[in-house]
């Protein structure tokens, strides 16, 4: 056991996560993995040994920095830690742990709080866009009490403001990595886009279930889950990504008609587990494959008379913001999160 490291424990939106310092952390990758694993107790579905939750939403980190991005105040890399794997992926961004990093480099006194509201300008390394996070500081202090929630997360908490620009193609180059609305993969209507995050599209109908099961029966249809990874990983090539088997991207997003006055019903495979909710940017692609016509979320969508699309998941909605020009555009994209600081403190390897 080493001597320790610093690190916060926090709740960002619907996922937790370890935030660091970059400083604080091994600059060699293969090291900084290796330890990442061990503090989180992976390989091992209960990581026992660590401090991981046993759930790929509960097996996150944050590594934060001062940004030398005139656009920036700070860099966010993200890291996803495999549960019962040796893996550690920064194939892609989250938004949910993003909640907290504005939070964070406060407390570490990488960005100084304003009287009563801090922005944070938030470079997401893993994509390269900046995130503008509005976070409540009454005092100069973070606060972390307010009367927001968020489904998939208990009680209320301070809101969070983020809005991003410029997501389209963030990991695949472009909006529709195929150049079409529609590909067909095993003999199945998908749509493959990537608007923050590369997600596959395909009717819940298409693999004989509503799409209303809850995530753990799901997980248990081993049918239905052989289906959706023969058709990620040869959407991975089409999109792109390379050889996705070991990767966390693309996201297999299956949609129904919403059932709850929403815009959209979802169940999120992240790749191999079924989300508890959604992730952000997955949410704020679903709503973009939504406004555009003959995509196969489009078809099932109820699309709403403003510019706030709520996208319904086993937890309850998330509502995303998209803001469209008269040509049908998507420009400003934002949403709300909460985040909670649990422990702040030593963690040990």
């Amino acid at each position: 056991m080493g001597s320790g490291i610093p690190a916060m424990w926090m709740r960002g939106g619907t996922s937790k996560a370890l935030y660091f310092r970059r400083e604080d952390l091994p600059d060699d990758i293969c090291s900084r993995d290796q330890l990442l694993l061990k503090i989180m107790g992976s390989p091992d579905k209960r990581q026992i040994d660590g401090v991981g939750g046993s759930d790929p939403l509960t097996s996150k980190v944050a590594i934060i920095s001062s940004s030398e991005d005139p656009e920036a105040d700070i860099d966010y890399l993200f890291l996803q830690v495999a549960v019962d794997k040796a893996e550690v992926s920064g194939s892609q961004g989250c938004g949910n742990v993003l909640a907290g990093v504005g939070p964070f480099a406060i407390e570490r006194g990488l960005v100084r709080a304003e009287a009563q509201k801090t922005t944070a300008r938030i470079r997401m390394c893993n994509t390269g866009e900046v995130a503008e996070v509005i976070i409540s500081t009454p005092d100069g202090k973070v606060s972390y009490d307010g009367n927001e929630a968020i489904d998939g997360v208990p009680g209320t908490s301070a809101k969070i403001q983020i809005f991003f620009s410029n997501l389209a193609g963030s990991n695949c180059g472009s909006l529709l990595p195929t150049g079409n609305v529609t590909d067909i993969l095993d003999g199945l209507e998908c749509t493959l886009i990537d608007n923050g995050m590369p997600c596959v599209m395909i009717k819940a109908s298409d693999f004989g279930v509503t799409g209303q099961e809850n995530r753990h029966e799901l997980e248990l249809n081993t049918e239905v889950k052989s289906a959706i990874e023969s058709i990620r990983l040869k959407a991975g090539s089409l999109m792109e990504l390379g050889d996705v088997t070991k990767k966390s991207v693309p996201k297999m997003t299956l949609v129904s008609e919403p059932l709850n006055g929403g815009l959209l019903n979802t169940r999120s495979f992240i790749p191999h587990r079924v989300h508890a909710s959604i992730g952000v940017f997955a949410a704020i692609t679903v709503a973009t494959a939504c406004v555009i016509p003959n995509t196969v979320a489009a078809s099932l969508a109820s699309l709403p008379d403003g510019g706030i699309y709520k996208i319904e998941h086993p937890s309850g909605c998330t509502k995303v913001r998209l803001d469209l020009d008269d040509n049908g555009f998507i420009g400003r994209t934002g949403i709300i999160r909460t985040a909670r600081k649990l422990m702040d403190g030593t963690v040990y390897s």
